[in-house]
Protein backbone atom coordinates (compact mmCIF):
# COMPACT_ATOMS: atom_id res chain seq x y z
CA UNK A 1 0.00 0.00 0.00
CA UNK A 2 1.62 3.51 -0.95
CA UNK A 3 1.98 6.09 1.56
CA UNK A 4 -0.98 8.00 2.02
CA UNK A 5 -0.79 12.28 1.35
CA UNK A 6 -0.15 14.04 4.44
CA UNK A 7 -2.92 15.72 4.93
CA UNK A 8 -4.08 17.98 8.21
CA UNK A 9 -6.16 15.94 10.56
CA UNK A 10 -9.16 17.01 12.06
CA UNK A 11 -9.72 16.35 15.72
CA UNK A 12 -13.72 15.78 16.70
CA UNK A 13 -15.67 14.67 19.58
CA UNK A 14 -18.16 12.29 19.98
CA UNK A 15 -19.58 11.16 23.57
CA UNK A 16 -18.23 9.59 24.69
CA UNK A 17 -15.47 8.93 22.39
CA UNK A 18 -12.71 10.47 20.44
CA UNK A 19 -12.37 10.00 16.81
CA UNK A 20 -9.04 11.46 14.15
CA UNK A 21 -9.51 10.71 11.06
CA UNK A 22 -8.04 12.40 7.31
CA UNK A 23 -10.44 15.31 5.89
CA UNK A 24 -10.36 12.81 3.26
CA UNK A 25 -12.78 9.85 3.81
CA UNK A 26 -10.83 7.04 4.32
CA UNK A 27 -13.22 4.52 2.51
CA UNK A 28 -12.47 6.72 -0.68
CA UNK A 29 -8.65 6.22 0.58
CA UNK A 30 -9.11 2.54 1.28
CA UNK A 31 -11.90 1.74 -1.39
CA UNK A 32 -11.49 -1.93 -3.02
CA UNK A 33 -8.29 -2.89 -0.62
CA UNK A 34 -9.06 -5.68 1.68
CA UNK A 35 -6.85 -4.83 4.30
CA UNK A 36 -8.16 -1.64 4.61
CA UNK A 37 -11.89 -2.97 5.16
CA UNK A 38 -10.53 -5.53 7.69
CA UNK A 39 -8.45 -2.58 9.83
CA UNK A 40 -12.17 -0.38 9.46
CA UNK A 41 -14.08 -3.60 10.87
CA UNK A 42 -11.62 -3.92 13.63
CA UNK A 43 -11.81 0.00 14.74
CA UNK A 44 -15.54 -0.05 14.74
CA UNK A 45 -15.53 -3.54 16.47
CA UNK A 46 -13.69 -1.50 19.46
CA UNK A 47 -15.04 1.58 19.19
CA UNK A 48 -18.76 -0.14 20.34
CA UNK A 49 -17.32 -2.28 22.84
CA UNK A 50 -15.86 0.60 24.73
CA UNK A 51 -18.63 0.96 27.06
CA UNK A 52 -18.98 -2.72 27.94
CA UNK A 53 -15.28 -2.23 28.83
CA UNK A 54 -15.48 0.35 30.72
CA UNK A 55 -19.10 -0.42 32.47
CA UNK A 56 -16.80 -3.93 33.16
CA UNK A 57 -14.36 -2.38 34.34
CA UNK A 58 -16.23 -0.54 37.23
CA UNK A 59 -18.36 -3.37 37.74
CA UNK A 60 -14.76 -4.97 38.74
CA UNK A 61 -13.70 -2.30 40.84
CA UNK A 62 -16.59 -1.83 43.02
CA UNK A 63 -17.21 -5.35 44.18
CA UNK A 64 -13.76 -5.84 44.96
CA UNK A 65 -13.78 -2.70 47.34
CA UNK A 66 -16.99 -4.50 48.34
CA UNK A 67 -15.56 -7.98 49.39
CA UNK A 68 -12.78 -6.66 50.75
CA UNK A 69 -14.47 -4.17 53.00
CA UNK A 70 -16.99 -7.12 53.97
CA UNK A 71 -13.59 -8.94 54.49
CA UNK A 72 -12.37 -6.18 57.03
CA UNK A 73 -15.44 -5.86 58.82
CA UNK A 74 -15.33 -9.51 59.59
CA UNK A 75 -11.78 -9.26 60.31
CA UNK A 76 -12.80 -6.43 62.80
CA UNK A 77 -15.58 -7.90 64.13
CA UNK A 78 -13.97 -10.91 65.30
CA UNK A 79 -10.87 -9.73 67.41
CA UNK A 80 -12.76 -6.17 68.82
CA UNK A 81 -15.50 -7.50 70.74
CA UNK A 82 -14.02 -6.89 74.48
CA UNK A 83 -15.21 -3.04 75.23
CA UNK A 84 -17.00 -2.61 72.01
CA UNK A 85 -20.88 -2.50 72.12
CA UNK A 86 -22.65 -4.70 69.52
CA UNK A 87 -25.24 -2.87 67.13
CA UNK A 88 -27.64 -5.29 67.76
CA UNK A 89 -28.29 -6.36 71.30
CA UNK A 90 -28.06 -10.59 71.63
CA UNK A 91 -29.00 -11.95 74.45
CA UNK A 92 -25.69 -13.85 75.43
CA UNK A 93 -22.57 -13.97 76.69
CA UNK A 94 -18.95 -13.14 75.72
CA UNK A 95 -15.93 -14.60 77.51
CA UNK A 96 -12.42 -14.10 76.47
CA UNK A 97 -10.41 -16.85 77.88
CA UNK A 98 -6.80 -17.04 78.22
CA UNK A 99 -4.71 -17.25 75.03
CA UNK A 100 -3.08 -20.25 74.08
CA UNK A 101 0.51 -18.57 74.04
CA UNK A 102 -0.36 -18.25 77.86
CA UNK A 103 -0.81 -14.58 77.55
CA UNK A 104 -2.78 -12.97 80.80
CA UNK A 105 -6.17 -12.71 80.77
CA UNK A 106 -8.07 -9.55 80.83
CA UNK A 107 -9.30 -8.75 84.29
CA UNK A 108 -11.70 -5.92 83.61
CA UNK A 109 -15.79 -6.82 82.46
CA UNK A 110 -18.27 -5.22 80.57
CA UNK A 111 -22.07 -4.47 80.48
CA UNK A 112 -24.45 -3.09 77.71
CA UNK A 113 -28.30 -2.96 76.63
CA UNK A 114 -30.74 -1.33 75.08
CA UNK A 115 -33.68 0.58 76.44
CA UNK A 116 -36.71 0.42 74.03
CA UNK A 117 -40.86 2.10 75.06
CA UNK A 118 -43.38 -0.13 74.92
CA UNK A 119 -43.95 0.37 71.03
CA UNK A 120 -40.49 -0.91 70.48
CA UNK A 121 -38.62 2.30 69.52
CA UNK A 122 -35.29 3.52 70.45
CA UNK A 123 -35.39 5.90 74.09
CA UNK A 124 -32.47 8.00 73.60
CA UNK A 125 -31.37 10.13 76.72
CA UNK A 126 -32.50 7.51 79.29
CA UNK A 127 -30.75 7.49 82.39
CA UNK A 128 -29.04 4.22 83.16
CA UNK A 129 -27.38 3.82 86.89
CA UNK A 130 -24.62 0.93 87.90
CA UNK A 131 -24.67 0.47 91.15
CA UNK A 132 -23.25 -2.50 93.45
CA UNK A 133 -25.70 -4.86 95.55
CA UNK A 134 -25.84 -2.28 98.55
CA UNK A 135 -26.78 0.61 96.54
CA UNK A 136 -23.57 2.73 96.22
CA UNK A 137 -23.74 3.95 92.43
CA UNK A 138 -20.90 3.82 90.54
CA UNK A 139 -21.31 5.07 87.68
CA UNK A 140 -24.50 6.60 85.46
CA UNK A 141 -24.55 7.60 81.86
CA UNK A 142 -27.55 7.63 78.82
CA UNK A 143 -28.82 6.03 76.18
CA UNK A 144 -26.92 7.06 72.70
CA UNK A 145 -29.45 7.74 69.98
CA UNK A 146 -29.67 4.28 69.05
CA UNK A 147 -30.68 3.78 72.69
CA UNK A 148 -27.97 1.53 73.35
CA UNK A 149 -25.84 1.90 76.78
CA UNK A 150 -22.29 0.52 77.72
CA UNK A 151 -20.06 0.65 80.88
CA UNK A 152 -16.54 -0.65 79.97
CA UNK A 153 -13.25 -1.34 82.22
CA UNK A 154 -15.40 -2.99 85.25
CA UNK A 155 -14.05 -5.46 88.08
CA UNK A 156 -15.05 -8.12 88.07
CA UNK A 157 -18.26 -7.96 91.03
CA UNK A 158 -22.21 -7.84 91.64
CA UNK A 159 -23.95 -4.99 90.03
CA UNK A 160 -27.33 -4.13 89.78
CA UNK A 161 -28.62 -1.65 86.92
CA UNK A 162 -31.46 1.01 87.38
CA UNK A 163 -32.91 2.68 83.76
CA UNK A 164 -35.59 5.76 84.44
CA UNK A 165 -37.18 7.72 81.35
CA UNK A 166 -38.29 11.66 81.63
CA UNK A 167 -42.36 10.26 82.16
CA UNK A 168 -41.59 6.76 81.71
CA UNK A 169 -40.99 3.77 84.34
CA UNK A 170 -38.51 2.75 86.07
CA UNK A 171 -36.50 -0.41 85.47
CA UNK A 172 -34.24 -2.34 88.26
CA UNK A 173 -32.30 -5.48 86.96
CA UNK A 174 -31.30 -8.12 89.56
CA UNK A 175 -28.20 -8.99 90.19
CA UNK A 176 -25.61 -9.68 87.56
CA UNK A 177 -22.84 -10.63 88.64
CA UNK A 178 -19.53 -10.01 86.26
CA UNK A 179 -16.40 -12.16 85.40
CA UNK A 180 -12.90 -10.76 84.92
CA UNK A 181 -13.06 -10.81 81.09
CA UNK A 182 -16.87 -11.02 80.71
CA UNK A 183 -18.81 -8.63 77.84
CA UNK A 184 -22.20 -9.32 78.82
CA UNK A 185 -25.06 -7.98 77.21
CA UNK A 186 -28.55 -7.77 78.94
CA UNK A 187 -32.22 -8.62 77.99
CA UNK A 188 -33.74 -5.43 76.52
CA UNK A 189 -35.13 -3.03 78.93
CA UNK A 190 -38.74 -1.67 78.32
CA UNK A 191 -39.81 1.27 79.81
CA UNK A 192 -43.51 2.51 80.00
CA UNK A 193 -45.05 5.55 79.87
CA UNK A 194 -45.40 6.28 84.10
CA UNK A 195 -48.97 5.71 85.53
CA UNK A 196 -49.57 7.12 89.04
CA UNK A 197 -48.64 10.96 90.97
CA UNK A 198 -46.20 12.50 91.69
CA UNK A 199 -45.87 15.68 94.19
CA UNK A 200 -43.32 18.28 93.21
CA UNK A 201 -42.93 21.08 94.99
CA UNK A 202 -42.18 24.26 93.35
CA UNK A 203 -40.31 27.19 94.21
CA UNK A 204 -40.10 30.70 92.68
CA UNK A 205 -36.25 30.50 92.19
CA UNK A 206 -36.66 27.17 89.58
CA UNK A 207 -39.87 27.73 87.96
CA UNK A 208 -38.21 29.60 85.26
CA UNK A 209 -35.38 27.11 84.52
CA UNK A 210 -38.38 24.10 84.85
CA UNK A 211 -40.27 25.78 82.29
CA UNK A 212 -36.95 26.60 79.71
CA UNK A 213 -36.81 23.00 80.38
CA UNK A 214 -39.93 21.86 79.03
CA UNK A 215 -39.40 23.37 75.75
CA UNK A 216 -35.62 22.17 75.13
CA UNK A 217 -37.79 19.10 75.36
CA UNK A 218 -40.43 19.92 73.02
CA UNK A 219 -38.17 20.78 70.24
CA UNK A 220 -36.44 17.82 70.09
CA UNK A 221 -39.23 15.37 69.67
CA UNK A 222 -40.09 14.46 66.21
CA UNK A 223 -41.82 11.81 64.64
CA UNK A 224 -39.42 9.46 62.87
CA UNK A 225 -36.69 11.57 63.46
CA UNK A 226 -38.21 14.46 60.86
CA UNK A 227 -41.53 15.46 61.49
CA UNK A 228 -41.83 18.18 64.57
CA UNK A 229 -43.57 16.96 67.63
CA UNK A 230 -43.83 20.12 69.46
CA UNK A 231 -46.82 20.19 71.45
CA UNK A 232 -46.84 16.25 72.37
CA UNK A 233 -45.85 15.53 75.90
CA UNK A 234 -45.32 12.19 77.44
CA UNK A 235 -45.01 13.39 80.74
CA UNK A 236 -48.48 13.66 82.83
CA UNK A 237 -47.21 15.99 85.26
CA UNK A 238 -45.15 18.24 83.46
CA UNK A 239 -44.46 21.61 84.63
CA UNK A 240 -46.70 24.41 83.12
CA UNK A 241 -44.82 26.16 80.67
CA UNK A 242 -45.23 30.53 81.18
CA UNK A 243 -45.85 33.14 78.48
CA UNK A 244 -42.61 33.56 77.37
CA UNK A 245 -41.83 29.75 76.77
CA UNK A 246 -45.01 29.73 75.00
CA UNK A 247 -44.26 32.37 72.57
CA UNK A 248 -40.67 30.79 72.20
CA UNK A 249 -42.08 27.16 71.46
CA UNK A 250 -44.52 28.60 68.50
CA UNK A 251 -41.63 30.94 66.81
CA UNK A 252 -39.53 27.55 66.65
CA UNK A 253 -42.72 25.59 65.53
CA UNK A 254 -42.84 28.38 62.88
CA UNK A 255 -39.75 28.80 61.41
CA UNK A 256 -39.00 24.57 62.02
CA UNK A 257 -37.76 23.78 57.94
CA UNK A 258 -40.65 21.03 57.46
CA UNK A 259 -42.75 23.77 58.24
CA UNK A 260 -41.98 25.10 55.15
CA UNK A 261 -42.21 22.30 53.08
CA UNK A 262 -45.66 21.15 54.80
CA UNK A 263 -46.78 24.78 53.43
CA UNK A 264 -45.12 24.29 49.98
CA UNK A 265 -47.51 20.78 49.69
CA UNK A 266 -50.56 23.06 50.81
CA UNK A 267 -50.40 25.47 47.88
CA UNK A 268 -49.07 22.74 45.31
CA UNK A 269 -52.04 20.66 46.45
CA UNK A 270 -54.27 24.17 45.79
CA UNK A 271 -53.32 25.05 42.86
CA UNK A 272 -53.30 21.68 41.84
CA UNK A 273 -56.83 21.07 42.45
CA UNK A 274 -57.86 25.31 41.39
CA UNK A 275 -58.31 26.37 44.50
CA UNK A 276 -58.63 29.83 44.89
CA UNK A 277 -58.87 30.23 41.17
CA UNK A 278 -58.33 34.09 41.45
CA UNK A 279 -54.75 33.57 42.13
CA UNK A 280 -53.84 32.30 39.16
CA UNK A 281 -51.53 29.78 37.51
CA UNK A 282 -48.02 29.31 37.19
CA UNK A 283 -45.34 30.63 39.26
CA UNK A 284 -47.08 33.71 40.09
CA UNK A 285 -50.38 31.92 41.41
CA UNK A 286 -48.25 29.39 43.27
CA UNK A 287 -46.31 32.16 44.92
CA UNK A 288 -49.53 33.77 45.91
CA UNK A 289 -51.01 30.34 47.46
CA UNK A 290 -47.71 29.87 49.35
CA UNK A 291 -47.77 33.24 50.83
CA UNK A 292 -51.95 32.91 52.56
CA UNK A 293 -50.83 29.19 53.43
CA UNK A 294 -48.06 30.41 55.16
CA UNK A 295 -49.77 33.55 56.84
CA UNK A 296 -52.54 30.77 57.81
CA UNK A 297 -49.51 29.19 59.83
CA UNK A 298 -48.03 31.81 61.43
CA UNK A 299 -51.21 33.21 62.62
CA UNK A 300 -52.55 30.24 63.93
CA UNK A 301 -49.50 29.00 65.55
CA UNK A 302 -49.21 32.21 67.51
CA UNK A 303 -52.58 32.54 68.04
CA UNK A 304 -53.56 29.42 69.15
CA UNK A 305 -50.76 27.90 70.65
CA UNK A 306 -48.95 31.51 72.41
CA UNK A 307 -50.81 34.48 73.06
CA UNK A 308 -54.54 33.28 73.94
CA UNK A 309 -52.81 30.31 76.01
CA UNK A 310 -50.48 33.13 77.85
CA UNK A 311 -54.07 34.91 78.42
CA UNK A 312 -56.22 32.17 79.20
CA UNK A 313 -53.29 30.28 81.54
CA UNK A 314 -53.74 27.38 78.90
CA UNK A 315 -50.95 24.28 78.30
CA UNK A 316 -51.07 24.29 74.33
CA UNK A 317 -49.34 20.83 74.26
CA UNK A 318 -51.04 17.68 74.19
CA UNK A 319 -50.74 15.13 77.22
CA UNK A 320 -49.82 11.45 76.01
CA UNK A 321 -52.54 9.09 77.68
CA UNK A 322 -50.83 6.09 77.33
CA UNK A 323 -53.32 3.74 78.71
CA UNK A 324 -56.90 2.66 78.52
CA UNK A 325 -58.56 0.68 75.45
CA UNK A 326 -58.22 1.79 72.13
CA UNK A 327 -61.72 3.66 72.23
CA UNK A 328 -61.07 5.52 75.22
CA UNK A 329 -57.89 6.59 73.76
CA UNK A 330 -59.26 7.60 70.52
CA UNK A 331 -62.06 9.60 72.58
CA UNK A 332 -59.41 11.58 74.72
CA UNK A 333 -57.69 12.30 71.19
CA UNK A 334 -60.43 14.05 69.88
CA UNK A 335 -61.45 15.93 72.97
CA UNK A 336 -58.27 17.37 72.98
CA UNK A 337 -59.45 19.83 69.76
CA UNK A 338 -61.78 20.98 72.38
CA UNK A 339 -60.61 20.59 75.91
CA UNK A 340 -57.27 21.59 77.31
CA UNK A 341 -55.64 21.25 80.62
CA UNK A 342 -55.03 24.95 82.56
CA UNK A 343 -51.97 26.03 84.10
CA UNK A 344 -52.79 25.09 87.53
CA UNK A 345 -53.46 21.53 86.41
CA UNK A 346 -56.95 20.95 85.90
CA UNK A 347 -58.93 20.29 82.35
CA UNK A 348 -61.12 22.96 80.87
CA UNK A 349 -62.65 24.39 77.90
CA UNK A 350 -60.10 24.60 74.82
CA UNK A 351 -60.83 28.84 74.52
CA UNK A 352 -57.17 28.91 73.27
CA UNK A 353 -57.80 26.50 70.54
CA UNK A 354 -60.60 27.42 69.11
CA UNK A 355 -60.60 31.30 69.38
CA UNK A 356 -56.96 31.47 68.19
CA UNK A 357 -58.10 29.14 64.88
CA UNK A 358 -60.92 30.99 64.32
CA UNK A 359 -59.00 34.49 64.70
CA UNK A 360 -56.43 33.56 62.29
CA UNK A 361 -59.31 32.71 59.85
CA UNK A 362 -60.91 35.73 60.28
CA UNK A 363 -57.51 37.72 59.66
CA UNK A 364 -57.06 35.24 56.49
CA UNK A 365 -59.97 38.04 54.69
CA UNK A 366 -57.17 40.22 54.44
CA UNK A 367 -55.15 38.00 52.17
CA UNK A 368 -57.24 36.09 50.34
CA UNK A 369 -58.87 37.20 46.86
CA UNK A 370 -61.98 38.75 47.37
CA UNK A 371 -64.19 36.41 45.73
CA UNK A 372 -63.29 33.78 48.25
CA UNK A 373 -63.43 36.20 51.02
CA UNK A 374 -66.65 36.15 53.26
CA UNK A 375 -68.01 34.01 56.34
CA UNK A 376 -67.56 30.52 54.63
CA UNK A 377 -64.05 32.08 54.29
CA UNK A 378 -64.03 32.46 58.27
CA UNK A 379 -65.86 29.20 59.02
CA UNK A 380 -63.55 26.66 56.83
CA UNK A 381 -60.35 27.89 57.40
CA UNK A 382 -61.48 27.95 61.77
CA UNK A 383 -62.49 24.42 61.29
CA UNK A 384 -59.70 23.04 59.78
CA UNK A 385 -57.24 24.64 62.03
CA UNK A 386 -59.16 22.99 64.90
CA UNK A 387 -59.52 19.99 63.63
CA UNK A 388 -55.75 19.30 61.70
CA UNK A 389 -54.32 18.45 64.65
CA UNK A 390 -56.55 15.53 65.38
CA UNK A 391 -54.78 13.10 62.73
CA UNK A 392 -51.62 13.42 65.14
CA UNK A 393 -53.54 12.58 68.50
CA UNK A 394 -55.22 9.93 67.07
CA UNK A 395 -51.89 8.61 66.00
CA UNK A 396 -49.80 8.81 68.89
CA UNK A 397 -52.90 7.99 71.81
CA UNK A 398 -55.18 6.18 69.56
CA UNK A 399 -53.24 2.82 69.48
CA UNK A 400 -53.75 -0.65 71.18
CA UNK A 401 -53.34 -0.29 74.77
Amino acid sequence: MGTLEQRPLVLEYYAPFWRTYARQPLDEKLDGDLGGARWGLLFDLARWSKPFLVAGSILLIFFSLANSTALAQESFSSTAYDGALPETPQPSQITTPCGANGSPQIDTASLSGTVLDTNRNVLQGARVTLANPSGFVIRTLESGSNGQFAFTGLPPDIYKLTVTGLGMSTFTSPQIPLRAGEGLIVPTVTLSVAGGTTSVTVTSGNREELAQEQVRIAVQQRIGGVIPNFYSTYDWNAPPMQAKQKLQLSFRSIIDPVAFLAVAGIAGAEQYKGIFPAYGSGIEGYGKRYGAAFANHVSGTLLGRAVYPAIFHQDPRYFYKGKGSIRSRALYAISAAVIARGDDGRWKPNFSRVLGNFSAAAISNLYYPASDRGVSLVVFNGLAGTGGPLSTHRVHDGKGA
